[in-house]
């Protein structure tokens, strides 16, 4: 991207054809919560960053950034130019470094859930499509360190950050899909419990008890303010919400995601420069981006024109899938359906209500359980209390069953 400042309208769809030259420029029980890990970071990045700017010349020498273009070369769907971007989020679960408190380092990482994040044209509405990490799917062949893995059939989604990198998992999303992602965004375990402390805590409402062991979690329904290793235990629970699958979780997270977002949005920072440099310097730290996004000035333009976006301009849904046959373990896509989704986002159109019936993940129960703001849920099951009319935004729990 030859401007990062206009490089939202500058985005390229992307179509199922090869292009013929460089683009443009324009589980464990502690392998959790890494789309919404990824989306802590990316909030900040892409809705917060024009409060968070002009620190961020400061904080060039934190983000980390990986050359997608030169590692996949020309094999990739080609560049459309409609106005539109995709941005593929991924949370990355190695367990080196600050994460060893959350496991033992095998000397490798996956990313548990994808989110393909598609801005439409005019930057002021979304479509992000998660993709479960239990997807069977066949992958293409991938190369790391001058290695190459050869492509496979029926192997799960996140095995190909596992085998090659931010480049594989960004290949295997474009072949799957035949859309081009014009960035990848990637964030990791403790990069998301600072931030959500440096934030504060986030607002939520329980509309259910949420106990769950694996994820050390106790909520009762109601009001809560949690803090990072709250938030980590909230989007990692799988055993306490829904039918017990990644499929709720997912549902969990995204409902969790919209209450970030708005929540940035309200943080007054502008009030408190320590906080807007902690904030700044913590969400750098967390990234790691494509080479195009890795540097500060390039990361502030880029947001700078996705700020206009707010959770109820915001469409979240699971790629459609059944259960595997094979192995009830797994999930595989719906073509039809999936093909609905992926054409939607190529056309730039919203995301049919027909793509997604008859999927497993539907909607799941769990996108019931959670509401963004305190007193914006509907009452406990049983509850007599009435819903709170202090706050005006709509409730998270509803936008995400209407999706």
């Amino acid at each position: 991207m030859a401007d990062e400042s206009n490089s939202v309208s500058a985005g390229r769809r992307r179509h199922g054809r090869k292009a013929t030259g460089r683009r443009r420029k324009a589980p464990s029980k502690r392998r959790r919560a890494l789309v919404a890990t990824a989306w802590v970071a990316a909030a900040l990045v892409l809705f917060g960053g024009g409060t968070l700017g002009y620190l961020y010349y400061k904080l060039n020498g934190n983000l980390t950034g990986v050359d997608i273009n030169a590692a996949l070369g020309t094999e990739r769907p080609e560049d459309v130019d409609n106005g539109s971007m995709d941005i593929l989020v991924l949370g990355s679960d190695s367990r080196a470094g600050k994460n060893d408190k959350y496991g033992k380092d095998e000397g490798g990482a996956r990313s548990d859930t994808a989110m393909i994040v598609h801005v439409h044209e005019g930057r002021k509405k979304a479509s992000v499509v998660s993709i479960p990490r239990d997807t069977l799917i066949e992958r293409p062949s991938c190369t790391k360190d001058g290695e190459e893995t050869p492509p496979a059939k029926r192997v799960m989604f996140n095995t190909a950050y596992e085998v090659g990198g931010p480049a594989c998992a960004v290949k295997t999303v474009e072949s799957i899909t035949s859309i081009r992602m014009d960035h990848y965004l990637e964030v990791d375990f403790s990069g998301f419990k600072d931030l959500i402390d440096r934030l504060g805590g986030v607002d939520i409402t329980t509309t259910k008890p949420i106990k769950d062991k694996k994820s050390h979690l106790d909520l009762e329904p109601g009001d809560h303010t949690l803090d990072g290793e709250q938030s980590l235990g909230l989007v990692r629970t799988r055993h306490g919400v829904g039918d017990g699958t990644d499929l709720g979780r997912i549902a969990l997270q995204q409902a969790f995601v919209k209450a970030l977002i708005d929540q940035i949005k309200d943080v007054n920072v502008f009030g408190n420069p320590k906080k807007l440099y902690d904030l700044a310097d913590t969400s750098t730290k967390a990234l790691t981006t494509d080479s195009e996004l890795a540097s500060v000035d390039k990361l502030l333009g880029f947001s700078r024109g996705l700020k206009g976006i707010d959770s109820k301009h915001m469409t979240m849904v699971t790629l459609p899938v059944v259960y595997d046959t094979i192995d009830i373990n797994r999930v595989v896509p719906m073509p039809e359906q999936a093909n609905q989704v992926w054409q939607a986002l190529l056309a730039d159109k919203p995301i049919p209500k027909s793509a997604t019936k008859g999927s497993v993940g539907d909607p799941p129960d769990a996108s019931k359980v959670v509401g963004g703001d305190k007193g914006d849920a509907e009452p406990a099951e049983g509850s007599t209390e009435p819903r709170s009319s202090a706050t005006p935004t709509p409730s998270l729990t509803r936008a995400i069953a209407q999706g």
